[in-house]
């Protein structure tokens, strides 16, 4: 596991197991608040070991950005920790975790002691704010990797812990693009030093414009690729064979996952413009 000091009393850890997942960590003068936990039960354990013993504090409060299982499976290593998250989020834990999760057990040992543990303290509009010592958090939605998702801004720093809303390929298939795109949109406009992704690097001051770009560029690119394969005869075949190359991203993003995590993409937004094709008509 990686980790790094963002600035004071804000630090990242990201896994070297699973997809980058990253996690955060604000330190105050009596008790810390995580933001995200990691993929595996060793991996939290970790960093619950750190929080404890290198900054001698106690977790009292436990964000979880959107429900996907490498953000909250580790709640229940938090014991006594209050978790925040947008009122979806705990519905979609309710409705999915537990099931998931149950599941992976059967294929994955090192799961055993994991169970779901639900948000405690939700909200589903405008904004939750948390004073951590010197610094104030502002939750607040941040829609399109999920429609739960939200993103913690440390107001003070301009960081933004902007979960699988921000990554460096974008994830649309349990989501939706136009959400998407207005949110890495909202991201670009907030005046930030840092972007911790949900995934991936620390995004830094100087890199934000161009991945901002970027990203919007990939996405314009995929909606054009669908639209183009819905006049197609073979419209499957047309989307297997473009590469993620020719969308403006590299194969080589989140351990290796981007290119089949792209084709997910495809095939979820072809399915979506299929089943709302009156929506779509007209568009250029």
């Amino acid at each position: 596991m990686h980790r790094e000091r963002v600035s004071e009393n804000v630090f990242w850890f990201q896994s070297e197991i699973y997809a980058q997942v990253t996690a955060g960590v604000i330190a105050g003068p009596q008790w810390a608040v995580v933001i995200d936990t990691l993929a595996t039960p060793d991996e939290t354990l970790a960093m619950r070991e750190y929080i404890e013993h290198e900054l001698s504090l106690q977790v009292r409060y436990v964000i979880n950005t959107h429900y996907h299982a490498d953000h909250t499976w580790g709640n229940c290593f938090f014991p006594g920790a209050t978790i925040l998250a947008h009122s979806r989020c705990r519905e979609l834990l309710a409705e999915k975790g537990v099931a998931s999760l149950e599941a992976a057990k059967k294929q994955n040992a090192a799961l055993k002691q994991v169970k779901i543990v639900l948000p405690h303290l939700t909200f589903d509009q405008g904004e939750i704010n948390l004073r951590v010592g010197k610094k104030n958090l502002i939750l607040s939605p941040a829609m399109g990797h999920s429609n739960d998702g939200i993103s913690v801004l440390v107001e003070e720093d301009r960081i933004l812990f902007a979960g699988d809303a921000f990554m460096p390929l974008p994830y649309l298939v349990d989501g939706d693009i136009d959400e998407l795109v207005a949110s890495i949109k909202k991201v670009g406009k907030m005046g930030l030093e840092n972007i911790v992704q949900g995934h991936g690097d620390i995004i830094l001051r100087g890199e934000i414009e161009a991945a901002v770009k970027e990203n919007l560029a990939y996405l314009s690119a995929v909606r054009k690729a669908v639209r183009t394969a819905l006049k197609r005869k073979n419209p499957l075949e047309y989307l297997d064979e473009l590469s993620i190359e020719e969308c403006g991203k590299s194969r080589v993003f989140l351990g290796g996952l981007a290119e089949p995590l792209h084709r997910r993409n495809l095939r979820a937004l072809y399915k979506h413009m299929l089943e709302n094709t009156d929506k779509y008509e007209g568009e250029e």
